[in-house]
């Protein structure tokens, strides 16, 4: 072929060439398009949502205020602004968003780090003219963001600090949220909100319904971000911020505070508490606008993984975007694979050719269990896996029982790690096996899941989500988070292609510790033969205290379901009911609030669409509410 092209007339070439040029704009124009037709959907969508469920009416700000007088002992809240040369417009929006606060025990401590500006000194000065809870410092030379932020921060006389940009707003009801969070978690250190972003028209848009805290997803990201509140001593302790961290000294300083820390002692308010400000100079609206800030997270993530003695090293991945490379023990432990199957030998012949053409990871044993195989050419394959050296075929005539099949296998495995996995995976990259065992070796980390896609590159899993499918009428049980989003799309957040926990990742594709697995009891053959055993499994271990890992970092191709087929007998189907209902039965309060999602995100499917009504209220506090759903369900 390439002779052959080679062969076309030198104007001819040149057409040809013009003519994949105009294609490849032509391609890319369509594509714009159609992004800018699904950010302005997506824009309309929230614009209704904020209307029907973030509005605040009079009936709104009456409870607000009923809720602002049951409040003992309100704590003071420091808002710190540090500002260079505002925009004026924005800088008053700001400084009124903490005026209007329906909660009075604010403090607003203004650092203008040497911005010569006479309109910014003069509007200070009637600030501090107007109301004794404003205090100014004017810095005499200009020194950067965390500089600025040390000088606001001196002037602090509360217990607790919130940090604003000079070009962002506060909703009214954001520090009373906060003081009811202080009050109902007196053992907090930090708390932190979720956020949504001001457009060029000054309308709201881009919202991140954030997780509860989420360590892992912290380091890929500054998740905490905006609002974030931490205890003033906290912040004293920790040395306030780093010179040297500029445009990344929140997440530095949000990292030093939580390694002093328990989980427990981090909050997170499920309601929309920051408006974070677009426009060519923030990161909000490009991210390459502070190139300087990308080194800088990349330090700050670098740093605090040396300060808690990891055995991990960070690297860039993207704009405000981090991997954390996990490093394995010098002498790679045994991983055992165990591959239950029947029948179906090219989809099992895909599995193991593509695991030993591309799998790097060394130390490695294949456990075959076969569950009745009765095809010839199936059975001829078996038998010829069984002369593999590291490879065990195990026979099991039983009725299938997905549960028992893997329990079976993990009993004769001798590996220190257990990897689950379908006959129906294709393996497409070699470092999948040690990013994932290299995460599971962690203390802290129980069930590790992969990066699933479908043949067509679109997302099969991304984590598990906790009662997806649930209606008004009956409560879902679990579902893949971000099915059908494109292979390589970030996704809400970021999340796609983010290393975090979820509650639960599939075990299509599963590693865990041998001692952790059978330290929970395995798989439930006896109530989850089929369904939802990974889901369990998972949930048994968070029980267990320890975190659950998604990582985008192992990729793999997972051809659902091709080898079983669907449930459709009415045999089936009422066997999936009974496992089912187990689950309800057995986790019915994780399964309403999944706390690595939001409730202001939809059950309806894991797509992490805006949930149509949100399950949090204005009336009551949000944590209140969650008590109410808790002792309901109990």
């Amino acid at each position: 072929m390439l002779g052959a092209f080679a062969m076309i007339p030198a104007p001819w070439k040149a057409t040809l060439d013009r003519a994949r040029l105009d294609l490849k704009q032509w391609i890319r124009s369509l594509n714009r398009a159609r992004l800018r037709r699904r950010r302005a959907k997506r824009r309309a969508d929230y614009a209704d949502w904020i209307a029907k469920y973030d509005t605040i009416g009079p009936a709104e700000r009456q409870w607000l205020v009923e809720r602002l007088n049951r409040i003992a002992s309100p704590p003071r809240i420091s808002v710190l602004i540090p500002t260079y040369k505002p925009n004026m417009a924005w800088f008053r929006e700001a400084v009124e968003s903490v005026q209007r606060q329906i909660y009075p025990h604010w403090q607003l401590c203004i650092a203008d780090d040497a911005s010569a500006s006479e309109a910014l000194d003069q509007y200070l000065q009637e600030l501090q003219a107007s109301d004794d809870r404003i205090r100014v410092v004017r810095r005499d030379t200009n020194g950067h963001i965390c500089h600025a932020s040390n000088s606001a921060l001196a002037l602090a006389q509360g217990e607790w600090i919130a940090l604003l940009d000079h070009d962002d707003v506060l909703p009214e009801h954001a520090l009373l949220f906060v003081a009811e969070a202080i009050r109902a978690f007196p053992e907090a250190g930090l708390i932190y909100s979720d956020e949504d972003h001001l457009g060029p028209d000054g309308e709201r848009e881009s919202p991140y319904f954030k997780p509860d805290w989420n360590y892992d997803l912290c380091l890929g990201q500054n998740m905490v971000c905006h609002l974030c509140v931490i205890h003033a001593d906290l912040v004293q302790r920790t040395g306030g911020f780093r010179p040297g961290l500029e445009g990344a000294q929140d997440h530095d300083l949000v990292l030093r505070v939580v390694e002093h820390l328990q989980p427990e002692q981090i909050i997170h308010i499920p309601h929309v508490l920051y408006h974070w400000r677009i426009h060519n100079n923030s990161t909000a609206g490009d991210a390459q606008s502070k190139p300087y800030a990308r080194a800088a997270g990349l330090r700050a993530v670098s740093e605090h993984l040396q300060r808690t003695g990891k055995a991990a090293h960070a690297e860039l991945v993207g704009n405000g975007r981090y991997r954390v490379h996990w490093e394995l023990p010098s002498s790679p432990p045994l991983a055992s694979i165990l591959i239950p199957t029947r029948n179906q030998v090219g989809l099992l012949r895909q599995c193991i050719e593509t695991l030993e053409r591309l799998t790097d990871y060394p130390n490695r044993e294949v456990l075959i269990i076969d569950n009745g195989s009765d095809d010839a050419a199936a059975l001829r394959y078996l038998d010829s896996l069984r002369h593999r050296s590291g490879y065990q075929v195990i026979r099991d005539d039983r009725p299938f029982n997905y549960s028992a099949l893997n329990n079976l296998a993990a009993r004769k495995a001798r590996g220190d790690f257990l990897v689950l996995l379908n006959n129906d995976i294709e393996i497409l990259e070699p470092g999948w096996l040690t990013e994932m065992i290299s995460i599971a070796a962690r203390p802290e980390v129980g069930a590790v899941g992969a990066k699933l896609l479908y043949p067509d590159r679109t997302i099969q899993h991304a984590g598990v989500l906790l009662g997806i499918g649930t209606t008004e009428d009956s409560q879902g049980v679990a579902g893949p988070a971000l099915k059908g989003l494109d292979g390589h799309a970030g996704g809400p957040g970021g999340r796609a292609i983010l290393t975090q926990s979820w509650s639960a990742v599939t075990a299509a594709c599963m590693v865990v510790s041998k001692a952790r697995f059978d330290q929970v009891g395995g798989l439930d053959e006896l109530h989850l033969a089929v369904a939802y055993n990974d889901v369990d499994l998972c949930l048994r271990l968070r029980e267990a205290g320890f975190i659950n890992i998604f990582t985008p970092h192992a990729v793999l191709i997972h051809h659902e379901s091709i080898s079983r087929g669907r449930d459709v007998s009415s045999r089936n189907v009422e066997r999936f009911n009974k496992e089912r209902d187990w689950m309800i039965q057995r986790w019915a309060t994780l399964l309403r609030r999944d706390p690595c999602s939001n409730p202001n995100l939809s059950l309806a499917q894991g797509d992490l669409r805006l949930a149509d009504p949100p399950r949090v209220d204005w009336q009551y506090p949000w944590f209140e509410a969650d008590r109410s759903r808790s002792a309901s369900n109990a």
